[in-house]
């Protein structure tokens, strides 16, 4: 396994990272074995799913932040009686507490998903759970939350949009207002890899992976995305925004990638595991924040300790483990969080460039249209296609609809939905700057109005006149 160590114990404030450890399996190593291995990387927080005694009494004095689960059959006693919460806690808390240093309590997990729709026991229930831990005086040492995933916002794109279904409103009305007067964070389980698996034609995996070269842009706010784990994030933000609750801090229970998966699951592979988990693990522990919440911590749990082979589903269900039950690692990972961005490409590497056009069936108004909206609500930088500028010539519509269209393309990382314009554009695989801009005087004056790295766009004008400084001092 070499020695590479997580970074967690040198966290002293700031975020944290943590791992979940599940044992939905029948051939891990012992909770004392797999304690010891959490120990020996030297991780400080981890999640488990229920109040095992024998894994309680593993994490004793090890000093590692526990976080226990009640799982949703148990939602209806404990939100039912009182007497019930006081007993669990009797028998489940206090013998093992404090040498087993628990944390978080979350009652139920992702409730809004499970077949039998058990929300509305879920606030009862961490009720009675306060209350039996005020009668403590743990309430303070001890926060209580519920998980979720994201299908309980209705919209996550752009991230300011971000909103709450509504079909849950009774059960996060009453949520929310426990979480903010508690001070506990809402819990999120967040997985860009089923983002990618179950819509590739509109979310790039260099985007999914922490290692887009291009930025999306959120046309309401301006704000930069170079990847989708931040903005899910943001937009859980801005949904509890909306409903005026700012205090509220986000916190991910829950996040990984698979390094195997059936035929169809092309990206579950060690290698793209390594990238997710290496680069999230950096950009968390340097308090990057987000782009909404520059500098917020943000605390992480990886999903998962062990693959655990009696997960139903898909093959990728069984194959989120950082480990394999032998305790040998599934793959080498980066764990100090502080060498190179794993997997960062050149422009346009592994894959195909693509560029995005006005289409020559596109009537005169609805181009122009289209090119009034990229250029203001798109946020599109448009200056390189006014008059006397390096991208103006020649002067008709297509060529400037064109430019605008691929700058937009570009910058919301080249996916089908960024190239549609209401039917106006549509994408190529040729380089098309020789047809578009002919009089344009070098290749590199066409690949700057038609190029494929969004940051062309933001340096033409400065790298023409310095071209044409360069051509005069020759002259």
């Amino acid at each position: 396994m070499g020695s590479s160590k997580f970074p967690f114990a040198v966290l002293c404030r700031g975020s944290i990272v943590g791992v979940c450890y599940g044992r939905n399996a029948d051939d891990l190593p012992t909770p004392d074995k797999a304690v010891d291995l959490i120990q020996q990387h030297n991780i400080k927080y981890a999640r488990i799913y229920d109040a095992n005694i024998q894994v309680l009494k593993a994490f004793a004095n090890t000093g590692i932040e526990l976080m226990i689960g009640i799982s949703n059959s148990d939602l209806l006693p404990f939100s039912q009686f009182q007497s019930n919460a006081d007993t669990w806690l009797k028998n489940n808390i206090l013998p093992y507490y404090p040498a087993t240093k628990i944390t978080y309590i979350t009652v139920g997990a992702e409730v809004t998903e499970a077949p039998n729709n058990e929300s509305a026991l879920v606030v009862p229930a961490m009720h009675n759970i306060l209350t039996s831990l005020k009668k403590l005086g743990l309430h303070k040492k001890i926060k209580v939350s519920t998980t979720h995933s994201l299908g309980v916002l209705s919209r996550s794109f752009p991230p300011s949009a971000g909103a709450f279904s509504s079909k849950h409103a009774l059960f996060l009305k009453p949520l929310l207002e426990f979480l903010a007067e508690n001070q506990s964070p809402f819990m999120i389980d967040i997985y860009p890899y089923y983002a990618y698996r179950d819509s590739p034609s509109n979310v790039s995996l260099d985007y999914a992976l922490f290692q887009s070269s291009s930025e999306v842009i959120d046309p309401n706010t301006g704000l930069l995305y170079t990847n989708m784990f931040d903005a899910q994030i943001d937009a859980l933000y801005f949904a509890l925004m909306a409903l005026n609750f700012r205090t509220i801090k986000v916190m991910v229970t829950e996040t990984g990638w698979p390094s195997k998966g059936s035929p169809k699951e092309t990206a579950a592979t060690p290698d793209n595991a390594q990238i997710y988990n290496a680069n999230l693990i950096r950009h968390v522990i340097n308090d990057t924040g987000t782009p909404a919440k520059p500098g917020e911590d943000v605390d992480v749990y990886i999903f998962s300790l062990f693959n655990e082979n009696r997960k139903p589903g898909l093959e990728s269900e069984r194959n989120w483990g950082l480990f394999y039950p032998d305790q040998t690692s599934v793959y080498n990972l980066d764990f100090s969080g502080r060498g190179a961005v794993v997997g960062m490409p050149t422009p346009n590497s592994g894959t195909t460039k693509t560029w995005c056009i006005a289409s020559s069936n596109a009537t005169q108004l609805d181009l122009q249209n289209a090119v009034d909206w990229a250029c203001s609500t798109g946020n599109v930088d448009c200056s390189p296609i006014q008059p006397s500028q390096p991208c103006f010539q020649p002067d008709n519509l297509a060529s400037h609809a064109s430019y605008a269209f691929n700058a937009y393309y570009q910058q919301n990382g080249a996916t089908d939905i960024a190239c549609t314009f209401g039917g106006t554009g549509v994408r190529v695989d040729k380089d098309p700057s020789n047809a578009l801009f002919p009089s344009v005087q070098t290749l590199l004056h066409r690949s700057l109005c038609l190029g494929s790295d969004a940051m062309h766009f933001l340096n033409c004008k400065l790298v023409y006149f310095a071209l044409q400084a360069m051509i005069t001092a020759c002259i």
